[in-house]
């Protein structure tokens, strides 16, 4: 039986960790360097005013109480409470600085890396599944922030205060904190055991979870087929045993953390107990009194909370410098298709299209077009026919720049698509696509998306145009009818309707229709007719459909096979030749009939 969990595993990073991944986060970190120094002042003077406690309590066990000053025992006692008051005033503060500063972090990232999703092409896409990308656009930025903020300042704070209570400590009793820092060079030794272990085991949590969330994903998207082909049973199946891979990897990761706390702890009551039998001896002995054995005792239970929290943010690096490590991963993928450095902004084009010796495979050894040349008029349409796969789509993405040539050259009106910018090219042509995509929102939001500016008079037109106005104002709330995610909502030919107005309204220079009418019925493609005249009227335009009918208008028909042009002309042309392109027509007139 084949494995069902087809999913790619992440790669497992085993090489130690790089210090250059935090170096780099640190540019998220700079921008609020002033607050977060706050932070760690307002937690500093707050952490040392609360260390003056056991001082005080040394103070009234070994003077105040045995000369039985009650005068004095007061202000002692008012003095206690006052360091425990600015230890909890300063360290609200400070979290409320903190909140804000790891906000700002997540928004940062986050924004830095949608921006690069928004510049990957095609086949980063086409290679992943959606559920990982997600996974590290929102779950993996959320973990990495709160320790580029509060992890790091923790840091330098539990560290100032381990400082600090070693030096209080020294002025109580030297020979006392000496006992208690014995035990020190075991803790590092347990903690240098543990690191490598806790870092491999939360990668595979990283990699499972991915794996789940894409599964989860692709099965919320796909629903209909699901239930269409009785698969419930089948995915139930597969999503338990990704869940249990979670839950296994998770249960094993947590293994290793749950052992952090308890040895440190174990290591402390191991310490405390060495303290109390040396200071009673001691105290025996006349060399250190009641006072200094309760402060020393108190220092030492405080001297290994730091250690603790210590080995917690520990913990939590460890868990989360595989998400820093998966989001820096994706931030440094390659942009296949990207302006080139001198590039330039093509001006308003009349749309010449040429393609010259121009070569492409998507897999190396597997070519789709070879050595392919031909030069489209302005305002000519054309048309791509021939069998699947032969790379009819592949032509209008090369036109588009979606993928780079891998020889030869694509050019409009003469200038090299690769030498001028993306967005100047782009933004000159529109796309219709078989699989029409409608976002979230509004069916006017919808239509406006290629021109912002347009006004609602304009959105209008252009859906009357292409035979869209009637359907949407039978809606409940016609333009401002609220479409749920992919269009849920909507037929497949009312979202290609839409899709034809969104395309008319950006006014594009070169057009190009990939299979548009697909889901379109014939008796409503008739009477779009007109409205794909009057788009097609004044602009080159390229369209690719499988019912030949509907392109036998077109100024040239090109016969798209064997990695080439096979046959090019008008549609009487190419009938006269009787060809390739006579014996598709001739081979669906027949089945039409």
């Amino acid at each position: 039986m084949a494995k069902r969990n087809t999913f790619k595993e992440d790669e497992v990073l085993e090489e130690p960790f790089d210090i250059k991944h935090l170096l780099r986060a640190s540019s998220y970190i700079k921008k609020y360097g002033k607050r977060m120094i706050s932070a760690l002042i307002l937690s500093a003077i707050g952490g040392a005013v609360g260390l003056l406690g056991p001082m005080i309590i040394q103070k009234t066990l070994d003077e105040v109480i045995p000369a039985g000053d009650t005068s004095k025992l007061v202000i002692m006692i008012l003095c206690l409470l006052g360091t425990v008051l600015v230890s909890i005033l300063f360290t609200t503060f400070r979290e409320r600085i903190m909140v804000r500063v790891s906000q700002r972090i997540i928004y940062d990232i986050r924004k830095d890396l949608f921006a690069h999703l928004q510049r990957l092409s095609f086949q980063y896409y086409d290679d992943r599944p959606q559920g990982k990308i997600l996974v590290r656009v929102v779950n993996n930025v959320n973990s990495v922030a709160d320790m580029l903020s509060n992890g790091l300042i923790n840091i330098v704070l539990e560290g100032l205060n381990l400082i600090f209570i070693v030096v209080f400590m020294l002025l109580v009793d030297v020979k006392l904190s000496l006992v208690v820092l014995a035990m020190v060079p075991v803790l590092a030794v347990f903690m240098f055991w543990i690191k490598n272990k806790q870092r491999k085991a939360w990668q595979q949590v990283s990699n499972k979870n991915s794996n789940l969330n894409a599964y989860l994903q692709e099965n919320i998207v796909g629903a209909k087929v699901t239930q269409m082909f009785a698969r419930e049973e089948e995915n139930a199946k597969i999503f338990s045993e990704l869940s249990d891979s979670c839950h296994k990897s998770w249960m094993e990761a947590v293994k290793y953390s749950n052992l952090v706390w308890p040895g440190i702890d174990d290591i402390s009551v191991v310490s405390r107990a060495l303290l109390f039998f040396c200071g009673l001896f001691l105290f025996g002995q006349g060399n250190a009194s009641i006072g200094v054995i309760v402060a020393i005792s108190s220092y030492a239970s405080r001297f290994w909370q730091p250690i603790m929290n210590l080995g917690n943010i520990f913990n939590t690096f460890i868990n989360n410098i595989a998400y820093l490590e998966r989001i820096f991963e994706t931030m440094d993928e390659k942009v296949d298709v990207d302006n080139a450095e001198d590039a330039t902004i093509l001006p308003p084009i009349k749309g010449e299209v040429t393609f010259s010796h121009v070569d492409f495979s998507y897999e190396e050894g597997k070519p789709v077009l070879k050595d392919v040349s031909f030069t489209i008029k302005p305002g000519e349409s054309v048309a791509l026919v021939g069998p699947t796969g032969a790379g009819k789509s592949t032509i209008v993405n090369l036109i588009s720049r979606f993928y780079d040539v891998q020889g030869g050259s694509v050019s409009i009106d003469g200038e090299d698509v690769s030498k001028v910018t993306l967005h100047s090219l782009r933004s000159q042509m529109g796309i219709m696509l078989q699989d029409s995509f409608i976002f979230s929102g509004t069916i006017e939001d919808n239509i406006r998306y290629g021109k912002l500016d347009a006004t609602y008079e304009e959105i209008k037109k252009a859906a009357s145009v292409v035979c869209a106005d009637d359907f949407i104002e039978d809606l409940q709330a016609g333009y401002a009818t609220e479409v749920k995610e992919r269009g849920g909502t909507l037929s497949q030919g009312q979202k290609q309707l839409i899709s034809f107005a969104r395309t008319l309204l950006s006014d594009p220079r070169i057009l190009i229709l990939d299979e548009a009418t697909s889901s379109i019925d014939v008796q409503t493609e008739k009477a779009l007719q007109k409205g794909l005249d009057a788009m097609l009227h004044g602009r080159t335009s390229f369209i690719i459909a499988h019912r030949l009918s509907t392109i036998k208008n077109c100024d040239k028909i090109m016969y798209v096979a064997d990695g080439g042009i096979l046959e090019s002309g008008s549609h009487e042309e190419l009938m006269a030749k009787k060809g390739a392109y006579y014996s598709l027509y001739t081979a669906q007139s027949q089945q039409a009939s």
